[in-house]
C-alpha cells in the first residue's frame, strides 16, 4: 500500500463548509499536502489550489479586491493554499474572500500553530475550523499490519517512530538517516527561520536535555541555568517548539493536598524518532535502558492523536507529590477523574497510590501496558 488514509480526512471532508475557512495544521513531512490532494482526487467540484511558497501565489493574491479575486477563481467555490502562512497577510486575504464571495469554501494547511495563529487568528474569529494532522496512528497501522505483526511493528516505532516517508524505507541506516536530516537539515532551519534565530546549537542543547528527561519534571529555571540562557528566552524557545509540534507539556494536576506539585511540568515528543535521533540513540530495545521512557512518550502521543481524532474532551495531566507517590497521566472528561500507569512490562504489578485514592476515592485506574494499549489508543476507533 502506498499511502495510508488518515483518520482525519472523513472528519475533513465534514468540516468543510461554504463561506467557512477549514485549517489543517500539522508538522512538516507528516503528509498533509499528500492528504490534500488525496482528497482533492475524489472531488468532482472545480477548485483552484495554490502553493503558499510560491511567491507566483504571493503575487497573484496581493492585490486585496473582490472583483480580482473572483476573477482568479472564476466559477470555482473551493480555493485550496498548501503551506498558507508563508503569505503576507493571508488572514485578511481570506477574510474578505469568504465574506464576500457567496458559497465560498477554503481549505488551507500550515507547518505551525505559531505563523496560522498570528497571521490568521483574529480575522478569521468566527470564519475558521482548525483541524491537526499527527504521524501516522496506532489505528491507521491497522490497514498494513495483523495481529502476527503487531508486537514488531511496535517495538520498531519505539526506536523510529511514526513519519509517514519511513513506511518506505527498509534499510534501518537510511531510516537513520532520513531523521538526521529531518531533524538537523529540514527542520531545524524551519525553526530558526521562523525567528531569525542564527545559531541552532541553543536549541539543540534544550531539546537534547528535555529528550534525556522524558517523564520527569523539568522547571524552566534549572533549564535556563544549565544552558546558561535566560529564562524568558527559555520559555520564548519552548513556546515556540511546541508550535511547531516538536515538543508538548503537560502540567500537574491538583485540587486538593497542599504537597502536590503544580509548579514544574513534563516535557514529551511527539514523535519518538524525533526524541532519540537527538540523543544519538537508535540501538533496538534490548541494547537500551530507557524502555520505559519510549514507553510512556509513545503512548502519551498516540493517545493525544486518538483523543484529537475522536473529539475526546480531556484535560490532561501528571500527579505527583513532594512525597515521591505519582501517577502517569490523568485525563480529566465529563465530570471524572481517570489516572493511567505506564509500564512497558505487563507482568508488573501496580496500584494506584495511597495518597490518590484516599483523596480523590471516586477516580478510575488503569494501568497501560503493551498487551492491552490498543484499547486504549484505538477502541471502537475504525477507518
Amino acid at each position: 500500500m502506498d499511502v495510508l488514509a488518515r483518520n482525519i480526512e472523513i472528519e475533513f471532508i465534514k468540516k468543510m463548509r461554504p463561506n467557512k475557512v477549514t485549517i489543517l495544521l500539522g508538522p512538516r513531512r507528516i503528509g498533509k499536502t499528500i492528504l490534500l490532494k488525496n482528497i482533492l482526487s475524489n472531488t468532482t467540484e472545480p477548485y483552484l489550489f495554490l502553493n503558499g511558497e510560491d511567491l507566483t501565489t504571493h503575487k497573484l493574491l496581493a492585490r486585496r479586491s473582490v472583483e480580482h479575486y473572483k476573477t482568479i477563481l472564476g466559477t470555482k467555490l473551493l480555493l485550496v493554499i498548501d503551506e498558507a502562512q508563508n503569505i503576507p497577510d493571508i488572514g485578511n486575504i481570506l477574510k474578505l474572500m469568504i465574506d464576500e464571495i457567496i458559497g465560498l469554501r477554503i481549505l488551507i494547511t500550515g507547518s505551525s500553530a505559531f505563523d496560522i495563529e498570528n497571521k490568521t487568528g483574529e480575522p478569521l474569529t468566527g470564519r475558521k475550523i482548525t483541524l491537526r494532522l499527527y504521524p501516522i496512528s496506532e489505528s491507521e497501522y491497522q490497514q498494513i499490519e495483523s495481529p502476527l505483526t503487531w508486537t514488531d511493528g511496535l517495538r520498531h516505532r519505539l526506536i523510529y517512530g511514526n513519519y509517514p516517508e519511513l513506511l518506505h524505507i527498509d534499510d534501518q541506516a537510511d531510516k537513520t538517516r532520513y531523521l538526521n536530516e529531518l531533524v538537523f537539515g529540514y527542520l531545524m532551519k524551519y525553526i530558526l527561520a521562523l525567528e531569525n534565530i542564527r545559531n541552532s546549537d541553543k536549541i539543540v542543547s534544550l531539546l537534547r536535555l528535555l529528550a534525556f528527561q522524558v517523564g520527569s519534571l523539568v522547571s524552566t529555571s534549572e533549564l535556563a541555568q544549565k544552558l546558561g540562557m535566560s529564562v524568558n528566552t527559555v520559555s520564548k524557545y519552548l513556546d515556540l517548539l511546541t508550535k511547531v509540534f516538536v515538543i508538548h507539556r503537560v502540567g500537574g494536576f491538583s485540587r486538593n493536598l497542599r504537597k502536590e506539585i503544580t509548579k514544574s511540568n513534563q516535557w514529551f515528543f511527539y514523535d519518538n524518532g524525533i526524541r532519540n535521533i537527538l540523543i544519538a540513540n537508535m540501538n533496538p530495545l534490548e541494547l537500551r535502558n530507557d524502555q520505559g521512557l519510549l514507553w510512556e512518550n509513545y503512548i502519551i502521543s498516540e493517545r493525544l492523536k486518538y483523543q484529537s481524532y475522536t473529539g475526546l474532551i480531556s484535560n490532561n495531566y501528571f500527579w505527583r507529590t513532594y512525597d515521591q507517590q505519582e501517577i502517569d497521566w490523568i485525563e480529566d472528561r465529563g465530570g471524572q477523574l481517570h489516572a493511567y500507569e505506564f509500564k512497558w512490562n505487563p507482568k508488573k504489578k501496580t496500584r494506584a497510590p495511597k495518597g490518590w485514592e484516599r483523596t480523590y476515592p471516586d477516580a478510575t485506574y488503569q494501568v497501560i501496558h503493551p498487551e492491552n494499549y490498543r484499547d486504549w489508543v484505538i477502541g471502537d476507533f475504525r477507518l
